[in-house]
């Protein structure tokens, strides 16, 4: 059975088109992870500019069925794209600064990994950035509604883009745009995953599930525990969603 089309994809197509003429740019490139979401945007950006838009897979210590995804991604896309590891400059980063910072009796393993997962995602801003730039593209986040109002992103990391087209879909909206796109099917069937380390699933690291998330921002009864939890980490992530503070004089 065809899937019916959302009118808002053509009209997010339309709105990415405005913003590169609008900030005077040429064209659009995003990271492609092989996920679900990074899959709509790649699709998103392809439509929007067919000549000037590219994908860039970025693996840091990643699986090889990370990176065979994203290849199948793009290339079910048609989206021009390239392939760039970052393993060993990562690895070398990561190694200076924890044997400075080794003495400190707080850096458990816990710490350290989270630390690991949010120079991977600012490695690969960083070189989303610099590709950007020489080509002057903007940069095209991934983010929905639930990792916005949950605060599930790296600041300065996947949160730093120009553009976030996915920024008001439930995540149940991107499965549908989806299928509508074209998304190869064993990218929609994979589990959510930040690629931050192995094994890594977003919702098994949130504490809940994309579909209670949606319910919620729905405005649909949740249990009062998970509601409290959604609560709590959308006011612990504040942050995220604003401009550094600046003093009160």
């Amino acid at each position: 059975m065809k899937e019916k089309h959302d009118p808002r994809i053509d009209r997010t197509v339309e709105w990415l088109r405005f913003k590169v003429t609008e900030a005077h740019a040429e064209g659009l490139a995003v990271g492609v992870s092989g996920g679900i979401d990074s899959a709509v945007a790649a699709n998103l950006i392809k439509r929007a500019f067919p000549n000037h838009s590219l994908g860039l897979i970025l693996p840091i210590s990643s699986q090889s069925k990370d990176v065979e995804d994203g290849i199948a991604v793009a290339e079910a896309a048609g989206l021009t794209h390239h392939v760039i590891d970052f393993t060993k400059i990562h690895d070398i980063m990561m190694n200076e600064v924890m044997n400075v910072l080794d003495p400190y009796a707080a850096l458990n393993d816990d710490i350290r990994r989270m630390s690991d997962a949010n120079l991977r995602a600012r490695l690969r801003m960083s070189t989303l950035y610099t590709a950007a730039n020489t080509l002057n593209y903007l940069v095209v986040g991934t983010d929905n509604a639930a990792e916005m109002y949950t605060g599930y992103f790296t600041k300065y990391g996947d949160g730093g883009v120009d553009l976030l087209p996915l920024g008001k879909l439930l995540k149940r909206e991107i499965y549908e745009w989806a299928k509508q796109l074209g998304v190869p099917r064993q990218i929609i069937q994979r589990p959510p995953s930040a690629g931050l380390w192995e094994g890594q699933t977003d919702e098994a690291e949130m504490g809940t599930t994309y579909e209670v998330i949606d319910r919620f921002l729905s405005g649909e009864t949740i249990p009062d525990p998970e509601r409290t939890l959604i609560e709590n980490m959308h006011e612990r992530s504040m942050h995220k969603r604003q401009m550094p503070p600046l003093p009160n004089w």
